[in-house]
C-alpha cells in the first residue's frame, strides 16, 4: 500500500455482485494477406457490449484469424442506429456517419493463423443500441468460413512493434494490466482457497476481451514446497501454474509471475533467520527459471511481493535485505540461460512504497545491476483516510489528489526519466477488499478517473488488483459497469465529472434550483440528458463558466411525487470521456430510534428516508475521541460501523466496541450525505450496549 505509513496487503477477501452484458458472436471471412502473394481468407468476429448507461456504451471486438497469417488489418461495419463510436484503445476508428472503420495500431497489425487480436471502444447511442450483424476485413465482406484467395491490398498499414530489447518499449505496450488476484496466491492447499473458482480458459480470455494486454498471476508457494535443502515445488501445482501462465501466453498477454504472499509468511523472518530464509527464497527462483527458460519473451518475473521484514533493526538493515532478495534473484534468473538471459525482471522497492527513501533504496539495486532488461514496481491503492474511509476522508479532494501525484512525481523522476519503466503492479482503493461501496461512488470514480489520467502522463504502465471484486470469474461480468467504463476511458483520454453526483431536494422545503460545479477536465461541456431526452439550456439549467444550475422547475418535474430516494438520473455529457452521472434525489433528515444489544450483535434502528451515510464521529463526555484510532473523531466506514438501506438500521461492529471505555457514554455523530448531522449516544457496560437518540 502507498499513502499513510506503515500499512501492507496480506489479504484480499472476494466480494462483488453480477451485472448483465450483451454478447454477440458473429461469424465472418475477410481478406488475409501478406506480402505479394494470394491468400486464404477467413475470420471470426467477437463483438461484445460490455456495459451500457443511459446514453453511453462500452463494447469489445475480437477478430479470429482462420486464413493466412496477415500483416496490417481493417475492420469495417455499419451500426444499425446510429450509434458514435466515442474513444478506442487497441486500434485507430474513423467513421463517415453510421459506417465505421477500425485499423490496427503497430504492435497488434500480425494476425497468425488462428490467432487473435482484439480492441475496444466506448460510443454513444440514442432509441437503440442494436448490435452490427455484418462485418467485413479489408474490404471483403464477412460470410462465415474461409473462402478463396484474393488479391493483397496495394499498401498495407505499417507496423511499429516495440524495438526488441527496449524495455520501456515492453511496458509501456503492457498497459493496461490486470491482476488475477485470490486464486494461485491463495494461503492454502488449493487455488480456491479463498472462494474463488478454478481459473479457466474462458476467464482469461474473457479478460483479454476486456483490452487488457497484460496479466500479473500472483503465486504463493508455501504451501507447495517440500524440505531443505533442495525444497522442491510439488510437481502438480508447478504444473498448474505453468498451464495457467501457457493459457494466458495463447491469449497475446504480458504475464507477470512472483513470490506472493509468501513475504509475509516467511520471507519476512529474514533478520533473525537469513540462511534459512534466502536458501528457500534462491531455491523457488532456481526451480522457476528452468521451469520458464524456454517461455515466450512475454513471461516476466517479479522478485517478490510487497517485500517486508519483521524485527529488523530498521531502513538500513531493510534495505540490504531486499537488496540481497533482489540481486540473488537477478543473478538466479539470468544464469539460467535460454530466454532469461534477457527477459524482463521486475524488482520492487521495500513495501512497494512510492516514499523517496524507498525508491532511492531501489535505484542503488538498478545503478548496481546495470541491467537494460529491468523494470521497476510499486503500488498504490491511494491516500489512506479517502482509500478507506476513516478520519474524515469521504472526498477526492485537494488533499487526496496531491498524494496522488506527489506518489507518481517521485517514481517518474527516480526511474521513469532515467529511461527504467515502471509498473504500478497493483492499484485500487483499500475499501474494495470488503466492497465497493465503502467510498462514495461519485467520489471513487473521480478517483480512478484522475488517478488513469495522471498514471498516463508519468508513463506508468497499471495492473488492476482484482480479487473477484470487480470481473466476475464465472459471469464474466463487471460488477459495477459505472466504474470499469470510468476505468476504461481513462486509459485513453479524460472526462469531466463535478463536485458530487448527488443532487438533494429535502421534502420538507420547497423545491429550490440547485448548483453544481462542473470539472471539466480539459473537455468541453455538452448538455444534460435524462435518459434518451436532452434537457432544455436556459429553462432546466444554466452554465455559467464551471457552475451548472438546475432550475427549480426542472427539479420540481424531475422530482415528481417526491418519494424518498432517488426521482431521477441525469447525465451531463462532455466532449470526450464518459458521461457524469447526476442522482436528483428527496430525502428527509434521518431518524434514530433507542436500542439495546450486545457488543457483538448491536444495531440502530434508522429511518434513512433517502439519506445515505457518509461517516461517523465517536466522542466521549470530555471531548476526547472514541473507539479505534483514537487520533481522530471519525471512525472507518465497515469496519466500526455499517448502513443497511434495505433493513433500516446502522450497525456498530465488535470492533468498535471493543476499543470503548466501559460504562462511559459515547456521543456519535452520523453525517449523511445531504448534509444532515444526526447525534446518537452509545454506553457498553460489559457485553451489554445500549442505544439513546440524543
Amino acid at each position: 500500500m502507498i499513502g499513510i505509513r506503515g500499512t501492507t496487503r496480506q489479504t484480499r477477501w472476494r466480494a462483488g455482485a453480477f451485472t448483465s452484458a450483451v454478447t454477440m458472436l458473429l461469424a465472418a471471412v475477410g481478406v488475409l494477406v501478406s506480402g505479394t502473394a494470394q491468400a486464404a481468407a477467413g475470420c471470426a468476429v467477437t463483438y461484445q457490449v460490455s456495459n451500457q448507461w443511459q446514453d453511453g456504451f462500452g463494447a469489445n471486438v475480437g477478430i479470429t484469424n482462420l486464413g493466412d497469417a496477415i500483416n496490417g488489418w481493417r475492420l469495417t461495419w455499419t451500426f444499425p442506429s446510429g450509434q458514435r463510436v466515442t474513444q478506442v484503445w487497441n486500434a485507430t476508428v474513423t467513421s463517415s456517419g453510421n459506417d465505421v472503420t477500425a485499423a490496427n495500431v503497430g504492435y497488434n497489425a500480425a494476425i497468425a493463423t488462428n490467432a487473435t487480436v482484439s480492441f475496444g471502444f466506448n460510443g454513444s447511442w440514442s432509441g437503440a443500441n442494436t448490435n452490427p450483424t455484418s462485418f467485413a476485413l479489408n474490404g471483403v465482406t464477412c460470410t462465415g468460413g474461409v473462402g478463396p484467395t484474393t488479391a493483397p491490398p496495394t499498401t498495407p498499414p505499417p507496423t511499429t512493434p516495440p524495438p526488441a530489447g527496449n524495455a520501456m518499449a515492453a511496458v509501456a505496450d503492457m498497459q493496461p494490466g490486470w491482476n488475477l488476484g485470490n486464486s494461485l496466491d491463495a494461503v492454502g492447499a488449493d487455488e480456491t482457497a479463498w472462494g474463488n473458482p478454478r481459473i479457466t480458459e474462458a476467464l482469461l480470455d474473457n479478460v483479454r476481451a476486456q483490452g487488457f494486454k497484460s496479466i500479473r498471476i500472483p503465486v504463493t508457494w508455501s504451501a507447495h514446497l517440500g524440505g531443505a535443502p533442495s525444497y522442491p515445488i510439488e510437481a502438480a501445482y508447478l504444473n498448474r501454474v505453468k498451464e495457467v501462465v501457457d493459457w494466458a501466453l495463447a491469449d497475446g498477454f504480458y504475464v507477470m509471475i512472483n513470490i506472493h504472499h509468501d513475504s509475509w509468511q516467511w520471507i519476512n523472518t529474514m533478520p533473525t533467520d537469513r540462511t534459512n530464509v534466502l536458501a528457500k527464497y534462491n531455491a523457488i527462483w532456481t526451480q522457476l527459471s528452468n521451469a520458464f527458460r524456454g517461455s515466450s519473451s512475454k513471461l516476466v518475473f517479479e522478485s517478490v511481493n510487497e517485500p517486508q521484514f519483521t524485527g529488523s533493526s530498521g531502513d538500513a538493515q531493510n534495505a540490504t535485505l531486499l537488496n540481497e532478495l533482489n540481486t540473488s534473484f537477478h543473478r538466479i534468473v539470468r544464469a539460467s540461460g535460454g530466454n532469461n538471459a534477457t527477459r524482463l525482471l521486475v524488482l520492487p522497492t521495500l513495501h512497494t512504497s512510492s516514499d523517496q527513501a524507498r525508491l532511492d533504496e531501489l535505484v542503488a539495486t538498478f545503478n548496481a545491476l546495470n541491467d537494460p532488461n529491468l523494470i521497476a514496481t510499486v503500488h498504490y491503492y491511494g491516500y489512506w483516510p479517502f482509500s478507506v474511509n476513516v478520519a474524515g476522508g469521504t472526498h477526492f479532494d485537494a488533499t487526496t489528489q496531491k498524494d496522488l501525484t506527489d506518489s507518481f512525481d517521485r517514481v517518474y523522476n527516480a526511474f521513469v526519466a532515467k529511461g527504467i519503466p515502471v509498473i504500478v503492479g497493483e492499484y485500487g482503493l483499500l475499501g474494495f477488499d470488503r466492497h465497493t461501496g465503502t467510498i462514495e461512488q461519485g467520489e471513487k470514480l473521480k478517483f480512478f478517473e484522475y488517478f488513469g489520467y495522471y498514471a498516463r502522463t508519468k508513463k506508468l504502465t497499471t495492473m488492476l488488483w482484482d480479487n473477484g471484486q470487480h470481473f466476475g470469474r464465472t459471469s464474466f461480468q463487471w460488477s459495477d459497469p459505472e466504474l470499469i467504463a470510468q476505468i476504461k476511458s481513462s486509459w485513453s483520454t479524460r472526462s469531466g465529472t463535478a463536485s458530487s453526483d448527488l443532487v438533494f431536494n429535502a421534502k420538507a422545503s420547497a423545491i429550490t434550483a440547485k448548483t453544481i460545479t462542473l470539472n471539466p477536465n480539459g473537455t468541453t461541456f455538452q448538455g444534460l440528458r435524462q435518459g434518451n431526452t436532452d434537457l432544455v439550456r436556459g429553462t432546466d439549467y444554466t452554465v455559467s463558466g464551471n457552475q451548472l444550475t438546475l432550475t427549480a422547475a426542472a427539479l420540481t418535474r424531475l422530482t415528481g411525487s417526491r418519494a424518498y430516494g432517488v426521482n431521477a438520473t441525469l447525465h451531463a455529457r462532455f466532449s470526450a470521456g464518459v458521461p457524469w452521472r447526476l442522482n436528483i434525489i428527496t430525502y428527509d433528515r434521518p431518524i434514530l430510534s433507542n436500542a439495546t444489544g450486545t457488543t457483538s450483535s448491536f444495531a440502530i434502528p434508522t429511518q434513512f428516508r433517502g439519506d445515505q451515510l457518509a461517516t461517523m464521529e465517536a466522542k466521549y463526555a470530555d471531548g476526547s475521541n472514541a473507539g479505534p484510532h483514537d487520533w481522530t473523531s471519525f471512525k472507518e466506514f465497515d469496519v466500526t460501523f455499517k448502513p443497511n438501506y434495505t433493513g433500516n438500521s446502522i450497525a456498530l461492529t465488535s470492533d468498535f466496541f471493543a476499543a470503548v471505555n466501559d460504562n462511559a457514554p459515547v456521543t456519535l455523530t452520523f453525517h449523511f450525505w445531504s448534509g444532515e448531522k444526526v447525534t446518537y449516544k452509545v454506553t457498553r457496560s460489559g457485553s451489554n450496549v445500549t442505544g439513546t437518540t440524543a
